[in-house]
């Protein structure tokens, strides 16, 4: 008789087997239906298409769909559960069969059938009916046959259907397997895209169909024939033939996807790089670009990891063929090129080194060719890179430390760059902690910052229109009394400057019984300084020439006091805090009689109206005694929403009021902080909830009230579409170089027009002019398989030193990506126009 739900555990000790007539099953038998059943998984081995790009894709990003979670693991202990309605034994034909939800678990594999036979003279399993097995990585089979041998080698499956764990999916009429290394998939379909929920037989966006697909498990590699790649069921494109690695292969030498090009000045141009991979540690990327008007562009990329670290080396070169057409710029010469590097390394879990490297033949070599960082023109949008960077480095850092040395040396892209103007930093070193104990009831803490610079040329920058319109400040100009500070600033001091600092801090709050909270605080630092300024034309106009060695000492002492009022209501809760800061320093040693290298920018308002030291660099300290004071209002809503407001003004109180000192850039001189009175600074913040950002910065004249700088911004974030807006407005500065007053607006915004669809843009409009100078608008398709995005982006560049005024380049940028295939970009400029 039949026995109902039969359920037993083989193992190699298992011989007995309940069927309809009872009798014994051997053991190499049963082994053999076991391995015969989980040769199917052989099958579900091969796919997940995946290309061999060894490095992420830019611009737009794939949306997956998350991945299926792997089936629950089972020991692997050689043991087998079957489970079926029905198990029968057949003597004299040698079968075995198990008849009615068959299920055969084994080593965290199942797989799941109407019926399994097993034909002993054949050693051959054969399923049917409403196949399906999942392998221990989540790969599921579906098929309505499966025929396979006993020793992994030979098999077919009829209706095949795959679906791996990161969702590709694959489908043949039929799949055979031979000499146990090639599955071939008869008219076979690969989709990296999910399927329609609404019609699962609707075609997926984009899917390619071959006559047969062929998987070579011991090269592991995937060959279509005949493909055809289709959108929405429509043929787009046709290929002969192509390969790409099957899904267990990480790295793999062979083609990547193309990456076209054009522009006035190279050409048509198309690249097709080649990806080696040399070995586990090190690979290599290939690539020709065949420009119609330069030549050939060689570029090679070697890159390394190691055990404690990695590093890279990328080398390109060209012979071109059409010098002129880069006539008047540094990219009119036969030969062109460049070499740069990159690496880093442990030392241990706290401390790393590394460096960046890069060597060019001239300065536009990048921008012209659209390499390195230029290669993404959506990357560089309102930053455009203005030079390139190398620089080696040690860092470290602990629980409250931080270590950090570096060498720079910059290289500039702009035409108005004079490498000779631009420093060399060997090196600069940072070093900061905070003492892990309390001392004296407060918090001890120090820094330290080491500054070695050299300059070979000295840099000039007008701030008079006559100075600018005449060039009395250009390296060119041959009279040095024009050099003076009534018409310049020396940006750059010729020379050899060091500089060594260290600073110690201490502070600590009370609270008294009021609720008023006071805060005593101390510093002290010295500084070590040698100048060594080369006497170049005007240099001594602004600075002695010569060797100049000086120790400067700046001891402080100051108390912070705050007293902040709670007011609670029905509609929220209000705290008003006024606050006020004394400080008592000497003046500043030397003020206005070294190189400033470090501290040239200084931006006051209320971000920094209670620091001690308003400089932001080590070359200048604050000295004399000052008083900060101010209030700060916050109001929290009962029903959500947020306003803080802060308002204040600093005093000079006693001593040499450093900001008013004019040094050889007139840091501080027209901030607003260069007088006894500062002008006044606020700052407002509102967030009604989570969707809408005001906030606003102000400096104010504190006689006149007239807007000094201004700044205004609001972000909107919805759950389809985004806002954001910044309109500035600053006042002229002509001792600094800013000669007329700026003011514009700067606007980004971004709509999702469906789940998948997005358009988006942005720009600049200069209000003093009239006229917007940058923008980008863009549209985008993103899923879980496809990239598509088309974007026109104009964006400065600089061409050459004899004409150093900048251009407007209009370009047009194609994005294009296949998940699991690759992705691939064409950027064409244009045409540009003069700012």
């Amino acid at each position: 008789m039949a026995v109902v739900a039969a359920r037993q555990e083989l193992t190699p000790d298992s011989r007995r087997r309940v069927s309809e007539r009872g009798g014994r099953v051997g053991a190499s038998r049963t082994r053999r239906l076991l391995g015969a059943a989980m040769l199917v998984l052989a099958l579900t081995g091969m796919l997940a298409v995946a290309g061999p790009v060894p490095a992420a894709a830019q611009g737009f990003t794939y949306n997956p769909q998350p991945p299926r979670p792997k089936p629950l693991q089972r020991k692997n202990d050689g043991q087998m559960l079957v489970q079926a309605t029905e198990v029968d034994y057949d003597y004299n034909n040698q079968r075995v069969s198990a008849v009615g939800n068959v299920q055969i678990y084994y080593n965290s594999s199942t797989v799941e059938a109407d019926r399994v036979i097993y034909d002993q003279r054949t050693k051959r399993l054969h399923a049917e009916g409403n196949v399906r097995m999942t392998d221990a990585d989540g790969k599921i089979t579906y098929s309505n046959i499966m025929d396979l041998s006993d020793d992994y080698r030979d098999g077919f499956v009829d209706s095949l259907r795959l679906e791996t764990a990161d969702r590709t999916r694959m489908a043949a009429n039929r799949a055979d397997r031979t000499e146990g290394r090639y599955t071939v998939f008869q008219n076979g379909v690969y989709t990296a895209c999910a399927e329609c929920k609404d019609d699962p037989k609707r075609p997926p966006l984009w899917q390619v169909k071959g006559a047969r697909i062929i998987h070579d498990q011991q090269e592991k590699m995937l060959y279509f024939e005949d493909a055809r790649l289709e959108f929405f069921g429509v043929p787009l494109a046709y290929l002969p033939y192509f390969s790409m690695p099957d899904p267990t292969v990480k790295r793999k030498s062979g083609f990547l996807i193309p990456w076209g090009m054009q522009s006035t000045a190279t050409g048509l141009g198309l690249e097709i790089p080649y990806y080696w991979a040399m070995a586990p540690d090190h690979d290599m990327t290939l690539t020709p670009r065949v420009m119609t008007r330069q030549g050939v562009l060689l570029q090679a990329e070697y890159r390394q990891r190691l055990i404690d670290g990695a590093y890279e080396i990328r080398a390109y070169g060209i012979d071109q063929l059409q010098p002129s057409a880069f006539a008047g710029a540094p990219g009119d010469r036969q030969f062109r090129g460049a070499v740069d590097t990159r690496g880093q390394f442990a030392l241990n879990d706290k401390w790393v080194w590394g460096w960046d490297g890069t060597l060019l033949s001239d300065k536009s070599f990048f921008q012209d060719y659209s390499l390195s960082v230029f290669r993404n023109p959506l990357q560089s949008f309102l930053t455009t890179p203005t030079e390139a960077t190398s620089q080696l480095y040690l860092t470290g850092i602990g629980n409250r430390s931080f270590f950090d040395a570096r060498t720079f040396y910059y290289y500039g892209f702009s035409g108005s760059d004079v490498q000779g103007q631009i420093p060399i930093v060997a090196p600069v070193i940072d070093y900061a902690n905070v003492v892990n104990r309390s001392i004296f009831g407060g918090e001890l803490s120090y820094k330290g910052n080491f500054l070695n610079l050299t300059r070979s040329t000295a840099e000039f920058e007008p701030v008079t229109t006559n100075a600018l319109n005449n060039g009395w400040c250009l390296p060119s100009s041959a009279d040095p009394t024009l050099k003076v500070p009534a018409n310049c600033v020396l940006r750059g001091v010729p020379g050899e400057y060091t500089r060594l600092s260290g600073q110690v801090d201490w502070r600590r709050s009370f609270t008294d019984p009021l609720g008023q909270i006071w805060t005593p605080f101390a510093s002290l630092r010295a500084d070590l300084i040698n100048a060594s300024v080369s006497n170049q034309p005007g240099v001594s106009n602004f600075l002695p020439t010569g060797n100049t060695d000086v120790a400067r000492v700046m001891p402080a002492v100051g108390l912070e006091y705050r007293y902040p009022f709670i007011n609670v209501q029905p509609w929220g809760t209000t705290t008003v805090e006024p606050i006020a800061q004394v400080i008592v320093r000497p003046n500043e040693g030397y003020a206005g009689k070294l190189p400033n290298e470090d501290a040239q920018s200084l931006t006051f308002d209320a971000s920094n109206l209670f620091s001690v030291d308003k400089f932001g660099g080590w070359d200048r300290v604050e000295g004399g005694g000052r008083a900060n004071v101010g209030v700060s209002a916050t109001t929290q809503f009962e029903r959500g929403g947020t306003i803080n407001v802060l308002f204040g003004q600093s005093y000079q109180l006693f001593g040499l009021n450093s900001y008013a000192v004019q040094d050889v850039i007139n840091t501080g001189v027209g901030t607003g902080l260069d007088t006894n009175v500062s002008d006044y600074v606020a700052r407002a913040t509102y967030q009604p909830n989570k969707t809408y950002t005001f906030s606003a910065s102000t400096r104010l004249d504190h006689d006149t009230m007239q807007i000094q700088r201004l700044e205004l911004e609001g972000r909107a974030n919805f759950d389809r579409w985004s806002l954001s807006m910044l309109y500035g407005n600053y006042a002229p500065q002509p001792q600094l170089g800013y000669l007329t007053r700026r003011e514009g607006i700067l606007t980004t915004e971004t709509v999702k027009l469906t789940t998948n669809w997005v358009v988006s843009g942005g720009f600049r409009y200069d209000l003093q002019a009239g006229q917007i100078n940058e923008y980008i608008v863009g549209a985008g398709y993103v899923d879980d398989c496809f990239v598509l995005a088309l974007n026109y982006i104009t964006d400065y560049a600089y061409v050459t030193a004899t004409n150093p005024t900048p251009t407007l380049d209009h370009r047009i940028m194609l994005q294009l990506g296949l998940r699991t295939i690759g992705q691939t970009s064409f950027s064409e400029s244009v045409g540009g126009t003069t700012q």
